[in-house]
């Protein structure tokens, strides 16, 4: 669903929504109107009002490779850039425990004519009669293809992880496969961006060739199949999604615990190659 060229300040904004998540009744859009504001002010250069966006108490967070800044380093590099056009589009716009998640993903033309694409994870909160951003998790250049939207169900919440899992061993037992389980959510967007790039070109041939996939679902709280996570000896401490590689007898090979795979949108397709072609089975 597209929505019209705008203009500010002789600075064309293109905005399309994607398609919608799997939970909404219609798509996305950009009609977050706090978004629509800060927007306008990065567009035009507004300082004041870009600053005025980024929640001071609690002060905002801004994760950049993983690594936690402070709001003056997104307000700096939104402001640096002086973007001459931006297209957005919506990947998610709902309301989650309180906050309004927005991500969208954007090329950028900056002023000097180059182009920069980039995946921007924003979340908002009401404070008083005013909405400001309280977290931003901003990928830039990402390697990965990002996801349009979140709408694919990886995660079905009537799927039994026991009987999956039983399944999915009895098949890599015969065809001398190993087990990856995939512990995430459909509510996680690195869930899709790792999902995405599994059965891309690159990946897809190892994955097949190698291992039985089953996708463990957390719910919404975190909490579902936790004894499925105590028995292949995966922590959820450091947010999903969370890979364990498994025998067809149950055995676990390797459990990733320390959030190797949790920031899925920063990583590349050699780190991904080089941990499946690691722990697939010997004889393969």
């Amino acid at each position: 669903m597209g929505v019209p060229m705008k203009r500010a300040g002789g600075i064309t904004l293109v905005i399309i929504a994607a398609a919608a998540i799997a939970s909404a009744q219609s798509p996305p859009s950009a009609s977050f109107e706090p978004f629509q504001q800060w927007m306008g002010a990065v567009l035009t250069g507004d300082a004041a009002t870009l600053k005025s966006l980024y929640s001071s108490d609690p002060a905002a967070q801004v994760r950049l490779k993983s690594v936690m800044h402070n709001a003056d380093a997104d307000i700096s590099f939104w402001l640096g850039l002086k973007p001459r056009s931006m297209t957005v589009d919506v990947v998610r716009n709902e309301l989650r425990h309180g906050h309004i998640s927005f991500i969208f993903r954007s090329t950028i033309v900056s002023s000097t004519g180059q182009s920069l694409s980039l995946t921007d994870d924003q979340s908002w909160q009401q404070q008083g009669d005013q909405w400001r951003m309280i977290y931003v998790e901003r990928t830039d250049a990402p390697s990965l293809k990002q996801p349009a939207d979140m709408r694919k169900n990886i995660y079905p919440a009537d799927a039994d992880a026991h009987a999956e899992i039983k399944a999915a061993e009895e098949k890599a037992a015969k065809e001398h496969k190993r087990l990856l389980l995939v512990f995430g959510a459909n509510w996680c967007f690195d869930c899709h961006v790792l999902d995405l790039a599994f059965r891309g070109p690159e990946l897809r041939p190892i994955v097949e060739a190698n291992y039985e996939v089953v996708h463990v679902d957390i719910g919404p709280d975190g909490k579902k199949n936790g004894d499925v996570a105590k028995q292949f000896e995966v922590s959820l401490d450091k947010g999903v999604p969370v890979i364990a590689v498994v025998e067809p007898d149950g055995k676990v090979v390797v459990s990733e615990n320390n959030g190797e795979f949790e920031d899925a949108r920063q990583l590349t397709e050699q780190f991904m190659a080089e941990f499946l072609n690691t722990w697939k089975p010997k004889t393969n």
